[in-house]
């Protein structure tokens, strides 16, 4: 394997367990520690691979084309018939001329698909050498520019002289918010896929590898390792991402959220759609210009798409590309995607499949490496689970039934019932909140409080929704932009009534925003002023279409009954309350990924419990278990730079067991504060101390804080705790870097810092603790989910039904150890990030002795762990 230095022995033993399960077509499930240059291994060896497959594809097309240019053009029937007819009466020749034909026409196909790559590869070639081609095009875009700018004076020029009234002017703008008339999929005319056919000619997917991961950051990351590795130089990569994170047009960007962002962007592009059809019309019509979007050019797109695949970019790069060359970087990356060899994407895009077909991406026979897989599981139940508040269904209700009022005369009947169907599912869910749609969801108070879950079927029945076909629905939603257009309707005529100027038109609108306003003051309809509702309802109604939010829940819902369940949340006002949609078998959404693909590797640092991926995940999405490849790898660093010890009891000989019932114990919660005291005056650096949840951190910070423990804490250590607000890690952690770098340069009494943190927390994932950040990495007992949650039950039961018992115990017992295992796993492995580091582990709670908790640690920290009944003897290891 190419490699930029001398490769560790397990990165050379991970390299070939991935050729291999690439070249076998398998599903492999990899754990590389962090610090073992597992992203490197996973380039050099998944490309490597790529290289000898397109050099195979290459000289088994050569050697078709030789046999075809061989076979002569028909065959005489003479020249053949010597042969017998064959048991179903056919002669031989006539087998011989189809099966020739049949050559033929691959042959044909061939050489079409070689002169295709070629022209592509000449392109590429030329650009990669050809300064002058990129100042052309540039020069190019500079004249284009000015022409616009000086047609738009001109404009401005003409239509001072002409005024217009205002009434006309709204009038024109308001046709883009009436529905097109709709056709369901069965009446479809067979014209209209010709014509999409014909319009979009498309380019053949070259076999390549879709590398997922969680962020953009460990995208960005992964990135520059393609960059540095010997592969950078010739590999065509492109990078997928969001419009959030790739729009290069200001004012769409400035709009913030993420909805906002991809509905502009949408109604921009079916301006520019649309633009052809008005020029038609510009005789029998005046219509007013309305905006699209200068960076959604076709040929500047092009160009992008080329130097995408000329040279390797991170997102960073493409989006200053993009601004340089006045081209969409989100819409010119995707036209890379059937060109491309390595395609990285974040993972929510490729798991869903709907956003996976918007992107263009096409699975068949390709490669998908999913890294940072740990949570897997848990993503794809997030990503296919929806959750909508009881004064989101009163909006859009509202917000519908205005819109319908206002627009019926100029609607189609098929979407007059479409809309109306929609306004009676969001009636019957509000009522099955305890609601009336008719009244402010803020005021409703409801009679039974509390958490019921249902299954689809029953949650159907009981909302009387049982006979709307759902499948249509959703549909209807999809194809005729609804959404969208209730939020350019809500946009003009939604704003509080000051901001609107009034005329007769908007007279018909005071309803919709009386309603809006009173959501927002929490007045009911007799006018009584209540107390206000919670902030954030008031925020979401402002930046999105609650109906969006709706579409998801109804796309749920069409999930099969078994998948998934209905969580009915009852609490306070029916405008608090909220329907929560739950899927039980993420496996179900996973079966097409694995179905399609040649090959798919499940790879992380902790992959540790396996049985998870295996059982869950795999299994049930109909992986044959001879298909799945295991390849776990040890650690780059020596047996003694690390010390992970299981502590069974404390200083003063107290057993060590934080369960529910005594970990609140006051002699508990000492014991843990001297096991503290007694660690900080021997470890150098930084400490960084797990606590199972933030109440139980804060708990025993007061605990301390009273019995005078905390200020013996200070006096060798100071004492940072994790911020419950995201966007404050980054300064803590600065902080709490900054202390430990200073007492390791002054000495002194103070001899680090200790942070005090949260399993599943900001700090539990993705941030490296190395060196003197991490010298000591303390896990306070053993942070088990909390059993109560009704989801986490229901999860249980549902396993209970469907799988099988493993080594006598219970799916669900299983699960709940494994959510454990999995955490303290993430947590502890933040500590050695590279081979020169050290540090020690330490597991205060006699129950990781047990061997089915014990067998659940990562390999390497399992094969050198010591198990320390007393703190005398683990004390004295530390201290060594």
């Amino acid at each position: 394997f190419p490699f930029p230095y001398t490769p560790y022995r397990i990165q050379e033993q991970f390299m070939e367990a991935l050729y291999g399960a690439l070249e076998a077509g398998r599903v492999g499930i990899f754990e590389s520690p962090t610090g073992t240059g597992k992203s490197l291994s996973l380039i050099c060896g998944a490309l490597s691979w790529l290289r000898d497959w397109e050099e195979k594809r290459r000289q088994e097309e050569a050697r078709l084309l030789a046999i075809g240019a061989g076979v002569q053009d028909g065959l005489t029937p003479q020249q053949a018939r010597p042969g017998s007819a064959d048991t179903a009466g056919q002669t031989d020749w006539v087998t011989a001329f189809v099966h020739k034909k049949e050559e033929r026409d691959m042959v044909d196909r061939l050489k079409e698909q070689q002169i295709r790559r070629k022209k592509r590869e000449d392109c590429l070639e030329k650009i990669r050498h050809n300064a002058q081609l990129k100042y052309a095009a540039k020069r190019k875009r500079c004249e284009e520019d000015e022409a616009k700018h000086l047609l738009q004076l001109s404009k401005e020029a003409l239509s001072q002289g002409a005024g217009e009234s205002a009434l006309d002017q709204l009038d024109h703008n308001e046709e883009e918010l009436i529905l097109a008339e709709y056709e369901s999929d069965d009446e479809k005319k067979v014209v209209s896929e010709l014509e999409e056919d014909d319009d979009y000619l498309e380019e053949e997917h070259v076999t390549k590898i879709y590398y997922c991961s969680r962020t953009h950051s460990q995208l960005s990351q992964f990135v520059r390792e393609v960059q540095k590795s010997p592969f950078g130089k010739d590999t065509r990569l492109v990078s997928l991402g969001s419009r959030q994170n790739l729009c290069v047009n200001e004012e769409v960007r400035r709009l913030g959220t993420l909805q906002l962002i991809n509905d502009r962007c949408m109604e921009m592009q079916k301006n520019k759609h649309e633009k052809k059809s008005n020029e038609e019309n510009e005789g029998k019509k005046r219509r007013v210009s309305r905006t699209m979007c200068p960076f959604y050019s076709y040929e500047q797109m092009q160009f992008l798409r080329d130097e995408v695949l000329v040279e390797v970019k991170d997102i960073e790069q493409l989006v200053s590309l993009g601004r340089e060359t006045k081209a969409c970087p989100y819409y010119g990356s995707r036209f890379a995607i059937p060109a491309a060899q390595l395609v990285v994407l974040p993972y929510q895009m490729l798991l869903h499949e709907p956003t996976r077909n918007a992107a263009g991406i096409k699975l068949k026979d390709q490669i998908v490496i999913i890294d940072e897989a740990h949570n897997l599981t848990d993503t794809i139940a997030c990503i296919h689970s929806a959750e909508v508040s009881g004064s989101q269904l009163c909006c859009a209700h509202s917000q519908l039934s205005q819109y319908m009022e206002r627009y019926r005369k100029c609607l189609k009947a098929k979407n007059l019932m479409y809309i109306k169907q929609i306004l009676y599912l969001l009636e019957q869910f509000v009522a099955v909140l305890g609601g009336n749609v008719n009244q402010n969801p803020g005021c409703q108070a409801v009679s039974e409080t509390g958490t019921v879950l249902k299954s689809i079927n029953d949650f159907l029945f009981q909302s009387q929704t049982d006979n709307i076909n759902l499948f249509k629905v959703q549909r209807y939603c999809e194809k005729s932009h609804i959404s969208r257009k209730l939020f350019g309707f809500v946009e003009r005529y939604g704003r509080p009534a000051s901001a609107v100027k009034t005329n007769k038109e908007n007279q018909k609108l005071a309803g919709l925003q009386n309603f809006l306003l009173t959501l927002q003051h929490g007045s009911d309809k007799e006018g009584t002023s209540q107390s206000p509702p919670v902030e954030a309802d008031h925020d979401q109604l402002r930046t999105a279409s609650p109906l969006m939010q709706i579409e998801g829940f109804l796309s749920a819902l069409t999930n099969s009954n078994q998948d998934g369940r209905v969580i009915l949340n009852r609490q306070g006002t029916v405008g608090q309350s909220s329907l929560k949609f739950l899927l039980l078998n993420p496996a179900v959404h996973f079966a097409k990924v694995v179905e399609e693909c040649r090959a798919v590797i499940i790879a992380g640092g902790t992959m540790q419990p396996v049985t998870d991926f295996r059982e869950q995940l795999l299994c049930c999405a109909g992986v044959d278990p001879a298909h799945i490849v295991e390849f776990s790898c040890g650690h780059v660093i020596p047996p003694e730079n690390i010390l992970p010890i299981i502590l069974c009891s404390g200083p003063s000989n107290q057993q060590l067991e934080f369960t529910y019932q005594t970990r609140d114990l006051p002699q508990t919660m000492d014991e843990t504060g001297r096991i503290l005291c007694n660690l900080c005056n021997v470890i150098p650096g930084g400490v960084v101390c797990f606590f199972p949840s933030y109440e139980y951190e804060k708990q025993v910070y007061r605990h301390w804080e009273k019995t005078g423990l905390l200020s013996r804490l200070a006096a060798k250590k100071k004492i940072f705790q994790e911020p419950k607000k995201a966007n404050q890690v980054e300064q803590v952690l600065v902080e709490y870097a900054k202390c430990i770098k200073r007492c390791s340069q002054t000495g002194g009494q103070m001899t680090g810092a200790l942070l005090l943190s949260v399993v599943g927390g900001k700090m539990s994932e993705g941030i490296n603790f190395s060196d003197d950040l991490g010298r000591c990495v303390i896990m306070v007992g053993m942070p088990y989910p909390n059993i109560r949650s009704p989801e986490l039950q229901e999860k249980m039961t549902w396993l209970d039904k469907t799988m099988p018992r493993t080594a006598g115990q219970a799916p669900s017992r299983v699960l709940i150890e494994n959510l454990c295992m999995k955490a303290v796993n993430q947590s502890i492995g933040r500590a050695i990030r590279h081979q020169k580091d050290f540090a020690s582990i330490l597991l205060l709670d006699h129950r990781y002795t047990r061997p089915a908790i014990f067998n659940k640690l990562p390999q390497w920290i399992r094969e050198r762990t010591q198990v320390k009944p007393a703190f005398g003897s683990a004390f004295a290891e530390l201290r060594k």
